[in-house]
């Protein structure tokens, strides 16, 4: 991500959560389908991951309007909330990752699944890449 955007820091980092919280979900979804014979809680807690991603990227949608509409006018206190989304967007992939971690070592349909395997990986460093995002732009903004 390049940092030229100046006063739009704010609307670049949450442009980017939007479409990583996109993309978990999403994740969530391809490894529910390519792993066959999932176990039924690791199925169940992918389901809950999809919703709370959702969930997460309609709020994240909902400041992307707020800053919008704002212009050029973010007073302190709207970008502190938004320092703090972030941080939950970032809090949230991290959990994510332990999550999918846990996933590749308990769940035996996984562990015999090498394609599954490499597209959990995948997922990963995806989730890692937008946690470095979010952590650059938001220790820029304090």
């Amino acid at each position: 991500m390049r940092f030229l955007y100046g006063d739009k820091n704010l609307l670049r980092v949450l442009d980017e959560a939007e479409f990583w919280k996109h993309q978990e979900s999403e994740h969530t979804v391809v490894i529910r389908e390519i792993v066959i014979g999932l176990e039924h809680d690791y199925v169940e807690k992918l389901k809950n991951w999809q919703l709370a991603f959702s969930q997460t990227e309609d709020t994240v949608i909902r400041y992307i309007e707020t800053v919008i509409r704002a212009g050029s006018t973010v007073d302190a206190a709207l970008e502190q909330q938004i320092l703090q989304l972030v941080c939950f967007c970032l809090e949230q992939s991290q959990q994510f990752i332990i999550f999918l971690n846990e996933l590749t070592v308990k769940s035996e349909a996984v562990r015999n699944n090498p394609v599954a395997l490499t597209v959990i990986s995948h997922i990963r460093r995806e989730s890692e890449y937008f946690i470095g995002i979010a952590q650059t732009i938001s220790y820029s903004q304090t």
